[in-house]
């Protein structure tokens, strides 16, 4: 390749830079989410997506029906996201060995819970922090089997309770999703970019119900939710993530206008969690 032809490439990277930072993010995309309240072009990849080994692609096969049933294209949508998630975090063991296929369990359930986002990786936290089973934790003096610790910039796990967890998949509990919620909420509540903006405006819909005594009562009274739930409003929006992926259409026939709301909130593509 002679000097010129590498300065053309070089001169059309920049331009290419330059249109999506000012024109796409200053005025295309925010128009576009005055109009439409959501963000565009989600999975738009212009300089190509990542492939994952076929071993991590296979642990998803055999562990996320969500993923199974992906058509080919949103599967490579799908890997771009885990390798760019498994690149971006750093992964501690404290009293375990942290293997491969633990960090592709955890990046699939992010990517899973933020697949309707077009900035899916957040800074709101740096690294997962991983214990074999319950643990005391002394940002808040308490054991917990999970927990989003913002002074950290860390989220921990129990790892023999991420693992009960999905493996019982109907339940309406998945811890990795409970405490990711979490992490998308703080996330939220500071971020200025779109895919931020339309989380925290359908969420403070979702606060303006949590606050309306007679509104919750109803939503108790069906006994859809657990108790927990009802703890505060980031543990009420934790625990609506976890029934929207485990029990979608229960969710929807019980508390129709409150799952729409939760599906644009993470501008989530229905058809995905039934399609075969």
């Amino acid at each position: 390749m002679n000097t010129s032809v590498g300065l053309s490439i070089l001169s059309f990277t920049i331009i290419l830079i330059a249109f999506y930072r000012i024109f796409f993010n200053k005025i295309l995309d925010p128009l576009y989410f005055f109009i439409f309240k959501k963000t565009m072009l989600v999975h738009w990849y212009p300089f190509g997506k990542k492939k994952l080994p076929q071993t991590n692609r296979q642990f998803l096969l055999d562990n996320f029906n969500f993923y199974k049933r992906l058509p080919e294209n949103k599967k490579a949508q799908f890997d771009h996201r885990v390798h760019r998630f498994l690149n971006k975090y750093q992964f501690i063991g404290s009293q375990i060995d942290v293997q491969p296929q633990m960090k592709t369990f955890l990046a699939g359930y992010y990517v899973m819970l933020t697949f309707g986002m077009r900035k899916y990786l957040v800074d709101t936290f740096k690294k997962i922090i991983i214990h074999p089973q319950v643990y005391y934790s002394s940002h808040s003096e308490a054991y917990h089997k999970g927990e989003y610790n913002r002074p950290l910039r860390a989220v921990i796990f129990s790892w023999e309770d991420l693992l009960n967890t999905h493996h019982s998949q109907e339940d309406n509990v998945n811890l990795a999703l409970h405490e990711f919620t979490h992490v998308l909420h703080w996330n939220a509540l500071r971020s200025n970019e779109m895919s931020a903006i339309v989380f925290y405006d359908e969420f403070r819909e979702m606060f303006e119900i949590f606050k309306n005594h007679e509104k919750m009562e109803a939503i108790r009274e069906k006994g859809y939710f657990r108790e927990y739930a009802y703890e505060n409003q980031f543990e009420f929006l934790s625990v609506i993530l976890e029934h929207f992926f485990e029990t979608p259409l229960t969710f929807k026939a019980e508390l129709h206008d409150l799952f729409e709301r939760t599906r644009k909130m993470i501008n989530f593509d229905e058809k995905l969690l039934y399609q075969n």
